[in-house]
């Protein structure tokens, strides 16, 4: 009998490198958030152009995050990983010196191509590094938690930075950052490949990009044109059909961009629906908070930054205390109680004015941290534990195209239904406006539970065998 594959003994070194690019990609999507009202001074930028400084990342992001991972998984993961290191620190400069909010937007494109090689892919390397089942969990517990942690932490730092030196300090720091990550990958991090390299599936990856920006432009241009006009039905209609194309396209692939046979794996599925209500209410949150302290509440941007440290506290505590929780009980308990404590912090908020006790939203936001903390490592833990290592990079991008997409719908969706350009015009305003967004930030933090009750049943964990059994037989040519 062989003896096992000794682990690597830089493993966990590669895993803080990992973490320390994700980190910095989290930091800037959520830091962003914080400077808006500062950029919308500077800039001269309307709610909708706000909107797209924050989606254009997110949206490129969640449209490249699956050719990344393929490719990174075809051509070799250290190489992309600094392709995207290269790639995210020039997009942050570009930010950092962007004189109108048209080329900032556009900056933030280039930055999301790069970042896109990150996430994904930086998942793929630790998937492949960490070979036991057990520290793997644990390993992808810590992952999770550094993605809670610093979306979490990106409107403190980002406040911090505003208000000592400017909106454009947000991007400064990512420069030494990622070019220290680079070097630490090249003198670290060993190449590592699929066995078999997959076809290119341009004709998918075409299919994802329109479909998201489809639907990411219809959601927040539909306040100006009327959600019943015929121009708004029509973006919408095209999305359902792009999205119709895009699955019969990939189940007659033999190697999709997207493999169909991840979804009949309930526990899989649950975690792409959790990853896209959890990032929602996440983006939605941060986007409706950071506009109610700042406009209805008048708080400097620092101010408002440590007002939500409470949050950020509790996700850096939950986070870590999930993936032990994951490793010793699986997802369910960590789901469980995300989803209670999401939903509970939401709703805490739904009747926020702007004489709301400095109490009352402490204790929304120490629930919505832990709740968030809770969620973030079992949707990364099932995305990919049980699919093929030579997937790895697909699967996490599934996972992370989720988180994606679901912080861009959050933010498009809250931004069109809760804060019309004239709720900026008054302090009242502003406040009233968002408590059918706190409702939506609610349903989502429902959704994550009800999804988690549903996908870690008995019923569930037998569909992700059967899925798992079907690519044994495929790799083995039966």
């Amino acid at each position: 009998m062989p003896d096992a594959p000794q682990p690597d003994p830089r493993r966990f070194l590669i895993l803080a490198i990992c973490c320390m690019s994700l980190f910095i990609v989290g930091v800037d999507a959520t830091a962003v958030n914080i400077a808006l009202p500062s950029i919308r001074n500077d800039l001269g930028a309307s709610v909708a152009q706000l909107q797209w400084t924050v989606d254009a990342y997110t949206l490129t992001l969640a449209s490249l995050l699956l050719l990344a991972g393929s490719t990174a998984d075809r051509l070799g993961r250290a190489r992309i990983f600094k392709v995207g290191l290269s790639l995210f620190s020039l997009g942050s400069l570009l930010c950092s010196i962007a004189p109108n909010v048209q080329l900032l937007i556009a900056a933030r494109v280039l930055q999301a191509i790069g970042g896109s090689m990150l996430n994904p892919v930086a998942m793929g390397i630790v998937r492949n590094t960490f070979t036991d089942p057990r520290e793997r969990a644990q390993a992808i517990g810590i992952w999770g938690g550094t993605i809670g942690v610093s979306m979490a932490l990106g409107p403190v730092l980002g406040g911090l930075l505003v208000q000592a030196v400017d909106w454009r300090a947000i991007f400064w720091i990512n420069v030494p950052v990622g070019i220290a990550a680079y070097l630490l990958t090249t003198r670290f991090v060993p190449e590592s490949k699929a066995a078999r390299a997959r076809r290119v599936d341009a004709v998918g990856q075409v299919l994802v990009i329109l479909l998201l920006a489809t639907l990411t432009y219809a959601i927040i241009e539909a306040p100006a044109h009327g959600w019943t006009s015929s121009g708004s039905i029509a973006l919408f209609g095209f999305a359902l059909v792009l999205l119709i194309a895009l699955v019969r396209w990939e189940l007659r692939r033999r190697e999709p961009l997207i493999d169909m046979r991840f979804f009949r794996s309930a526990p899989f599925s649950g975690a792409t629906g959790i990853a896209v209500a959890a990032f929602a209410g996440l983006g939605g949150f941060l986007f409706l908070n950071t506009l109610y302290l700042q406009e209805a509440r008048d708080l400097s941007p620092l101010t408002a930054g440590l007002w939500t440290l409470p949050m950020a506290a509790m996700t850096v505590i939950g986070g870590p205390l999930a993936g032990r929780l994951l490793a010793r009980a699986g997802a369910r308990p960590c789901l469980l109680i995300g989803g209670v404590a999401m939903t509970l912090g939401a709703l805490l908020l739904t009747s926020v004015d702007g004489t709301t006790s400095l109490a009352h939203l402490f204790a929304a936001y120490v629930l919505f941290g832990i709740g968030f903390g809770f969620v973030n490592p079992p949707i990364t833990n099932t995305a990919v534990s049980g699919m093929p290592a030579d997937q790895a990079g697909v699967a996490a991008a599934v996972a992370s195209t989720s988180r994606q997409f679901g912080s861009t719908l959050g933010v498009a969706v809250v931004g069109a239904i809760a804060v019309p350009s004239a709720a900026l015009a008054s302090d009242g305003a502003i406040a009233a406006a968002g408590h059918t967004g706190w409702w939506l930030v609610t349903g989502c933090g429902l959704l994550v539970l009800l999804l988690g009750i549903a996908t870690t049943s008995r019923w569930a964990n037998g569909t992700a065998a059967r899925a798992a059994l079907a690519f044994d037989r495929t790799a083995a040519g039966t």
